[in-house]
Order: C-alpha cells, then sequence, then structure tokens
C-alpha cells in the first residue's frame, strides 16, 4: 500500500502530461505519413481511392400458410400470402463526389429484409434497397480482383449483392388436384460478396511534373478550384480538380461554351518506385486523362 503509493507520487513528479503530449507526437511523426495530429484532421488526407466493403443483400420473408375462415363461406381454401423479396444493393455514380472516403468509413453495406406474408392472401413488404454513391471512374472489381464493372456516368447503377427471393405462401401451390395445400416456403438469404473499389478520376487534362514546378498555381489561375500552394515541395499530397471554362472551335468561327477539366497530379520524383517522395501509388489518376501537360 505505502510502497506503491509513494512510488507513483514519484513517477508522476517526475513525468507530466506534456511529456507524454512530446512523446506521443514524435512517436506518430516516426510512423510516417498523416498521423500527427494537425494532420490528422487536414482535409487533404482523408482523400482515398481504394477501399473495401462487404455487401449483403436483405433476406426474403417467409411465406404464409392459413386457410380461409369467414362465415357461410364453407371451402375457403388457402390464403396464405407470399414473403417480401429483400433488398439488394446498388453502387450508384455521383458526380458530386471525388473521394471514397465514404467506404472507407462504413464496410458493411446491407439491404433490407423483407416481411413475411400473412393470411387473407396479404403479401410481405419487400425490403429497401442500400444505395451506395460512388464518384466517376469507380472500378469495382470481386475479392479475387476480377473486374466486375465501372461507374462512368453520373446516375449509372450497378448491382453488387441481390436480395434473397421472399417464401411463396400456399395459396400459390393451389391447383384444380391440390385445392388445399397445407406448406409453404421460407424466404433465401440474399447474397454477400467482399469488394474491391478502385476510383482512377476522370480528366481531360493531368499536370504532371515534378515538385514545386507550379502545377497547383496553374490550376488555380486557370479554375475556381483552391490547391493549397506553399514554396516547399509536395505541397500537394492528393490530386485536385478544377472546370475551366474555354470556347471551343475558336478557329473555325463556330466557338460555344465548354468546359475542360484539370487534375493536378502530386509530384514525382526520380525513384519514385522505389518509395522516394510519395511514391507512384497516383499515377493512377493519369489512365483517364485525354491530355498530360508536363
Amino acid at each position: 500500500g505505502g510502497k506503491s503509493k509513494n512510488a507513483y507520487e514519484k513517477f508522476t513528479k517526475d513525468y507530466s502530461d506534456e511529456d507524454f503530449d512530446e512523446q506521443g507526437d514524435d512517436e506518430l511523426e516516426i510512423m510516417g505519413g498523416p498521423r500527427t495530429k494537425s494532420a490528422a484532421n487536414d482535409k487533404e488526407w482523408m482523400f482515398f481511392d481504394v477501399a473495401k466493403i462487404n455487401a449483403k443483400g436483405g433476406e426474403g420473408g417467409d411465406g404464409c400458410m392459413a386457410m380461409r375462415r369467414e362465415y357461410c363461406i364453407e371451402y375457403g381454401g388457402p390464403s396464405g400470402g407470399n414473403g417480401g423479396c429483400g433488398g439488394s444493393v446498388y453502387l450508384e455514380c455521383d458526380p458530386t463526389l471525388n473521394t471514397l472516403s465514404m467506404l472507407r468509413r462504413k464496410v458493411h453495406h446491407r439491404g433490407g429484409d423483407g416481411t413475411n406474408g400473412r393470411g387473407d392472401s396479404r403479401h410481405g413488404q419487400r425490403g429497401a434497397d442500400a444505395v451506395i454513391p460512388v464518384p466517376r471512374g469507380t472500378i469495382v472489381r470481386d475479392q479475387f480482383g476480377v473486374l466486375a464493372g465501372e461507374l462512368n456516368q453520373p446516375g449509372q447503377r450497378m448491382l453488387v449483392a441481390r436480395g434473397g427471393r421472399g417464401g411463396r405462401g400456399n395459396e400459390h401451390f393451389r391447383t384444380a388436384r391440390m385445392s388445399c395445400p397445407a406448406f409453404c416456403e421460407r424466404g433465401e438469404p440474399g447474397s454477400e460478396r467482399w469488394l474491391q473499389v478502385e476510383l482512377k478520376l476522370i480528366a481531360d487534362v493531368g499536370l504532371v511534373g515534378v515538385p514545386n514546378a507550379g502545377k497547383s498555381t496553374l490550376l488555380a489561375a486557370s479554375s475556381n478550384a483552391k490547391p493549397k500552394i506553399a514554396a516547399y515541395p509536395f505541397t500537394t499530397v492528393v490530386p485536385n480538380l478544377g472546370v475551366c471554362d474555354v470556347d471551343l472551335d475558336r478557329a473555325n468561327g463556330s466557338g460555344g461554351p465548354g468546359s475542360l477539366v484539370l487534375a493536378d497530379i502530386p509530384g514525382l520524383l526520380e525513384g519514385a518506385h522505389e518509395g522516394r517522395g510519395l511514391g507512384m501509388a497516383f499515377l493512377r489518376h493519369v489512365q483517364r486523362c485525354r491530355w498530360l501537360g508536363e
């Protein structure tokens, strides 16, 4: 009792809270990347271009086994309704997004379950579909890396997990030979799979070059984008997009309003493939650019 108390007082006297805060910051910086307290809240580090999600369709509702029993109706017969189908999971292209940060925050996505069928020929309600918004240029692969599809057009949808089929009630099995079936079906489970989602930004012009070459300055001067500009290398740590309004076909005299999408890619150094600088992971975003400016 007394020895432990004295040891605790000596420990708190030798080390203050400020010492621990400084030590923690140093440890975070050693690990590299946006690990410090100030960088953890920086919006630039919230840019994500790869994600892994789990999609699961909702379960179908069970069918109902019921008989119609009413006054003055001698042979009511079967009256069990079908169960509702489970909700499916969709990926939908949203042109207002430019990062996969929402998918990194929520990994599991599930459609709603269908409700069970009821008597008096009442069918179950279908489960609600889960719609996941993703930016343009999103590529979807299955857990084995096989390409499943990509989303490029606004509003385009892709079914990634189908909901389970609802079970059929005994009314569905009524025939001329079997006028009173006394059985029904259970609902089927929805499909489930892991998906690898990758973003490749779609732009007309990609600005590629060494650090401090003026790429962000050119983007800020030609569009309303507000990239971070400073007098030190690697100011741009994530790709930035900007829209530049231009007149098309001005040389032919038939110019009209148009726009160019510019993409500012983080700077590259010699030996980036070996991990120098920010590496070469962001080069995937220049694959969809029509022109490259150096």
